[in-house]
């Protein structure tokens, strides 16, 4: 496994996401990167993976909820 954040648990989230076919993308500043779902159009869904949240287990469960709350079908899925 890849290590794309410095906690664990937000880490492993991250890698949950790219096996589903999301992208992720470094930045500057506050947020360590960007989630993005695979749906290339502008409605697609986007979450900022912080790099120090105040309590890392919940971000890592919010973004983990956000997943798989993807309103956009895989393409298995269609």
């Amino acid at each position: 496994m890849a290590k794309h954040h410095p906690d664990a648990d937000i880490s492993e989230v991250i890698e949950y996401a790219l096996s589903l076919g999301w992208r992720y993308t470094l930045s500057d500043g506050h947020a360590h990167g960007q989630l993005w779902c695979h749906f290339e159009q502008r409605g697609g869904c986007r979450y900022s993976v912080w790099s120090t949240p105040r309590n890392p287990v919940q971000h890592a469960r919010w973004l983990r909820r956000k997943v798989d709350a993807c309103p956009h079908p895989t393409e298995e899925q269609e």
